[in-house]
């Protein structure tokens, strides 16, 4: 298979006609390897527009969705980012290309193991790894520039809030099981402002603060 071409195509007709934009996305896009972050018989459908299963009931989201919150964060070179749901670790690369330093956590140990070596092969230095509740944040390294939760919420967890920058964004899918709205939130001095992307469907998000 030429994964090359694919991720060409991808690029071309999933992402750009949809209105993706940013040069150093899409660049991104081109060149991430995302055969790699997939299990290895799913590999003939990575560049495929939809989302995949990658073990323990969680997915890889649609290259478009993952195209678009990267877009959408607005990254800085000096931000540091906190995700909430390493996943497969193909979001994760976006942000650690595009911002200066990457906290991510993920619930289950597995995924995160996975993810981690996936990381170390090509050789990102910036990216720290911690499996727990991703609801609780990363307290340590707070506050944070930028955060991003990849799995869905009925509303915002507070610790997240809590451990954001002023002037930060964070970007979460907020809603039912079944049906969320892609939202960003922008700290401000007046308290927090909130923008819908679009509609989406994620995952529940899991642990003390789900909103469940």
């Amino acid at each position: 298979m030429d994964y090359a071409l694919s991720r060409k195509r991808m690029v071309e007709e999933q992402l750009m006609r949809r209105g993706i934009s940013d040069r150093k996305v899409l660049e991104l896009f081109g060149r991430v390897e995302r055969h790699k972050f997939v299990p290895e018989g799913l590999r003939s459908s990575a560049y495929g527009d939809f989302p995949l299963a990658i073990g323990e009931g969680q997915t890889i989201s649609q290259p478009y969705i993952v195209a678009l919150m990267t877009e959408s964060l607005r990254l800085r070179e000096t931000d540091k980012v906190l995700e909430i749901g390493t996943g497969s670790g193909y979001q994760t690369v976006f942000l650690a290309e595009l911002a200066k330093d990457v906290y991510t956590v993920e619930k289950y140990d597995s995924l995160s193991g996975r993810a981690k070596e996936i990381f170390d092969g090509l050789g990102y230095k910036n990216i720290k790894v911690r499996v727990g509740d991703g609801t609780d944040g990363w307290r340590e390294f707070a506050p944070y520039d930028k955060i991003i939760v990849t799995a869905a919420a009925t509303e915002v967890p507070k610790p997240l809030i809590e451990q954001l920058k002023a002037g930060g964004r964070l970007l979460i899918p907020i809603g039912e099981r079944y049906s969320q709205v892609l939202t960003a939130v922008d700290k401000e001095k007046e308290g927090a402002r909130e923008e819908k992307i679009c509609g989406c469907v994620f995952v529940p998000l899991q642990g003390s603060y789900s909103c469940e």
